[in-house]
């Protein structure tokens, strides 16, 4: 996950699934089980909503935005569910300046599952199609009960799932704006790194005459 910091905004870039993954061990009112997204879960699901939120810690009084807000895209790629998005909300930000916000979730409700056994006689949870409702920002605060890339954790009050976080790197970088708007950032960057060739043949000039 790369998070990049622009003054009073964040952008955010990451997986917040990969497909294809069993999780580690769950628990559920059958006893343990493992848990994996099946490739093409998520795309389906992207093509039924879309409205998907973005939230903070799956807190719904911490709405973030969302696909139709413009602030939030979403795709299933061959790794498995990718994020992009810009935060203006201010708690977030601050949590992404302090190098507080540790990964993604999501939320989602079953529509086809296959209940098998893995190679090691495990019982195996496959989702093989899904309805998304939310993706979340996870903080410091709440570190997910697993350190597996696919946890699914059941509650009590109803039957929605909270996947876990995506085990990627976070890089976070803090991005300057640039002092005036009329000359481009990336300008800026160039023209700091060419020579200053007048200095440099008066420097010579002056050895020369020493």
């Amino acid at each position: 996950m790369e998070i990049r910091i622009k003054g009073d905004s964040v952008e955010i870039d990451g997986y917040v699934n990969a497909v294809e993954r069993k999780s580690k061990p769950l628990w559920s009112r059958m006893g343990q089980f493992v848990e994996r997204i099946c490739k093409g879960a998520f795309s389906r699901a992207l093509k039924r909503n879309d409205n998907i939120r973005i939230l903070l810690n799956h807190d719904s009084n911490k709405d973030l935005g969302g696909v139709k807000d413009g602030n939030l895209e979403l795709e299933e790629d061959n790794i498995g569910l990718h994020a992009r998005t810009v935060i203006r909300d201010p708690e977030t930000v601050q949590k992404a300046k302090d190098g507080k916000l540790i990964g993604w979730s999501f939320g989602f409700y079953d529509r086809e599952v296959q209940n098998k056994r893995d190679e090691d006689g495990f019982p195996l949870r496959d989702v093989i199609d899904l309805d998304l409702e939310e993706v979340s920002l996870l903080d410091s605060d709440h570190i997910p009960a697993y350190d597996g890339t696919l946890v699914a954790v059941r509650s009590a009050e109803s039957s929605v799932f909270y996947g876990d976080s995506f085990e990627d790197e976070i890089h976070l970088r803090e991005v300057e704006e640039p002092e005036t708007t009329e000359v481009p950032k990336q300008q800026e960057t160039v023209e700091e790194i060419l020579p200053n060739y007048d200095e440099a043949e008066a420097i010579i000039n002056d050895m020369k005459n020493a």
